[in-house]
């Protein structure tokens, strides 16, 4: 069973980072502590971006020195001196180190053009050798014909086979699309079945460089606009050197303008273009020639407080500067959520992840880490894909949040909201929405429909027909409408709104099977080693035994969805029979009753909190008892104390808390916080997708 994996390549940009990115989101599902390892690296450690990448998005426990093993002058100063011995040794020394502290290792070999002065071709696959790890191999496809691309690998597999070290896998990554489907069928023909075969297209976009990245590589100074949110693609360069009229004519969308700095007129041509509906919007500008433009100018730009566009300038002149740009190729940051869910989104689209999990045969984890359970919510989210509204649109972080569903190829997406203002917005923040569905209520053609259809149901509880009128025009209504309808399978609100403001409208349309005495919530507490269910922490303020004993039933069926084994501890001060009293015995009654209604439950209480999680003291207070010190679920008395349990866990302990989740519903609504991060809402919109694949078994639609 191998504990380390070896990722080479023979060739210059075969995007091999899009690779090792895919390969530990998929490792991380099954791996409590994952690490990895450069073997060669051409800058100090804490430089690395690879290592800066890896490190903050999966929470390696090395540090940054312990994941290299030399750099480049070291390499190339042995190698010189005749002393290759000690570089192997020094490499196999830090990868063994490393290895100690990792239940797996994930190795990346060096760039090989990067070395070829000094260096064999094959010294990648020697490395692997030494390090006796197996080996992925990454082949760049880029510019390349079906015999080109073909006679590439079969160098690479004769120099493993060659060279004793055994190949797993081989990736072809960057290849023209138009050529997919006969580059596979060819290379499966030449390769040994054994060996996973995978070819991933050319993402142009993952080799976008971002304004940000132009600006330091150039070294640019802030001269007016916005000084962050750099993070939009350059497509292209145009270097504004004509006059205004003819120059609008060569405007792209996300071009980078680059002009004298004494060209006011050019200056104001892109301002106009940026405010116009009739012209695309270009990322930014860049001022050449330490220029300035004119005091008046100046005066101008500074009265734009609401003004989009990043304005740098530069010493060089516009010659230089264009060069200078052209050469900045764009990488992956830890900070640049979009082009990570691109590659990520492409990686699992067009990887056989079933097979590789299969070829290195890593075992599943018996604990479950928040990025192995985030990791599970798409891969059950993506397996029957879902359609959520998202009716907060002018609230960024649900753009940013829908940005990367998308392409991680999540859920189907609407967003409410003015389609015109979202997509500009969108443009602004560097974002496509691309396969992303935009609906102005006001202005969709069913909005007459849904207030009818809404004074319909609600006309016994006094609803006319001007209420309803009103009703429509909130967003959470409409989106309610939307799932009452099956135009949607789920909504997902709350970042702009309070809780009641989101749930209210899925109360009044959507409702509670006859089963299902009340709708509740739950959080799912993602902590280091396991996720935990928290229940309620959102809803019912003061409930009753039987509320008590409804929210219980709810939250282990909830549990249930998730892969969680309901173990339910229901929540008092006192644990057992030690004590008593009203809020004691209201609990007592809850259990009885769910143990009524749901025999096969495997539930207890009262128990206090520390009963519940540790088995030390469950040994004590309540030996007898098969939940106690091993809960899963745990149900709180009352509102004030789940919420304020909830986020003492939360920042006490670091964990993640998802939700509130809404359960009890028809079909499903959640809830967001309105201090809700993106990465908040990317998985309350998963966790909704997958709520609805199970409402879809439970009453399939007509």
């Amino acid at each position: 069973m191998a504990e380390s994996l070896y990722i080479a390549s023979l060739e210059p940009n075969s995007g091999k980072l899009v690779i090792t990115l895919g390969l530990m989101e998929m490792l991380s599902r099954r791996v409590d502590h994952l690490g990895f390892f450069r073997a060669i690296s051409s800058v100090p450690p804490d430089e690395d971006t690879h290592i800066q990448l890896i490190s903050s998005r999966f929470n390696i426990a090395l540090q940054a020195e312990q994941m290299v093993g030399v750099t480049y002058n070291q390499a190339r100063a042995w190698i010189a001196a005749g002393a290759e011995n000690r570089l192997f040794r020094e490499i196999i020394s830090k990868f063994k180190q490393a290895e100690e502290q990792c239940d797996f290792l994930l190795c990346e070999g060096p760039d090989i053009s990067r070395l070829s002065d000094i260096f064999d071709y094959d010294i990648s696959i020697r490395i692997a050798r030494e390090l006796g790890s197996p080996a992925l191999y990454v082949s760049s496809g880029y510019g390349l014909t079906v015999p080109e691309l073909l006679e590439n690998v079969r160098v690479a597999r004769e120099s493993f086979r060659q060279l004793r070290c055994p190949l797993l896998a081989v990736m072809v990554n960057r290849v023209n699309e138009t050529i997919l489907p006969q580059a596979k069928d060819e290379l499966r023909q030449q390769c040994e079945a054994d060996i996973v075969i995978d070819l991933l297209p050319e993402v142009k976009n993952l080799g976008n460089p971002t304004m940000e990245e132009i600006v330091e590589a150039l070294g640019a100074e802030w001269f007016s606009g916005p000084r962050t949110g750099l993070q939009r693609d350059v497509r292209d360069l145009k270097v504004a050197a004509m006059g205004p009229a003819n120059f609008l004519n060569f405007i792209r969308k996300d071009d980078l303008i680059i002009t004298p700095g004494d060209r006011s007129d050019i200056i104001f041509t892109t301002l106009g273009a940026i405010a116009s509906r009739n012209y695309p919007s270009p990322v930014g500008l860049l001022l050449s020639g330490d220029l300035t433009p004119a005091p008046s100018v100046m005066r101008l730009l500074e009265g734009l407080d609401d003004l989009d566009m990043p304005i740098y300038r530069v010493p060089t002149d516009t010659y230089r500067t264009a060069i200078h740009a052209a050469a900045v190729r764009g990488r992956l940051r830890p900070n640049y959520e979009r082009k990570i869910a691109l590659a990520l989104g492409m990686f699992e689209a067009n990887a056989d992840i079933q097979a590789l999990e299969e070829k290195i045969r890593v075992p599943a984890s018996p604990t479950m880490s928040p990025l192995m359970f985030e990791y599970t919510l798409f891969q059950r989210a993506r397996e029957n894909r879902k359609h959520i509204v998202l009716p907060e649109g002018e609230d960024d972080r649900i753009l940013q949040a829908a940005e990367i569903l998308r392409l991680r190829d999540v859920v189907n997406l609407t967003i409410l909201g003015d389609e015109k203002k979202l997509r500009s917005r969108a443009a602004t923040l560097g974002l496509k929405l691309a396969g992303v569905t935009v609906l102005n209520p006001r202005k969709c053609g069913f909005y007459e429909e849904f207030v009818e259809t809404f004074y319909t149901l609600r006309k016994h509880k006094g609803v006319t027909m001007d209420m309803a009128f009103d009703s429509m025009s909130d967003v959470n209504y409409f989106g309610a409408m939307m799932v009452y309808k099956d135009m949607v399978d789920g909504m997902v609100s709350g970042a702009a709104n309070t809780t009641a403001h989101t749930i209210r409208p899925a109360f009044q349309l959507i409702g509670t099977p006859p089963d299902v005495l009340l709708v509740s919530s739950v959080f799912l507490m993602c902590l280091e080693t396991r996720v935990l269910v928290y229940g309620d922490c959102a809803v019912n303020p003061d409930p009753n035994s039987e509320q008590l004993a409804e929210i219980a039933i709810s939250s282990a069926r909830t549990a249930e969805i998730f892969g969680i084994e309901p173990l339910v501890a229901m929540l008092s001060y006192s644990s057992g029979t030690s004590g008593a009293g009203t809020d004691v015995d209201l609990v007592r009654r809850a259990v009885a009753i769910a143990r009524q209604r749901r025999p096969d439950l495997r539930i207890d209480g009262p128990m206090q909190y520390d009963t519940a999680i540790d088995p030390a003291v469950a040994g004590k207070k309540m030996p007898a008892s098969a939940v106690a010190g091993r809960a899963t679920v745990f149900i709180f008395p009352d509102l004030n104390t789940g919420n304020n349990t909830y986020k003492a866990v939360q920042r006490s302990s670091g964990a993640v808390a998802i939700g509130p989740v809404l359960q009890g519903l028809k079909k499903p609504v959640n809830d967001l916080s309105r201090g809700c991060l993106v990465p908040d809402i990317v998985n309350t919109v998963a966790i909704t997708a997958i709520q609805a694949q199970v409402a879809e078994k439970i009453m399939p639609r007509t």
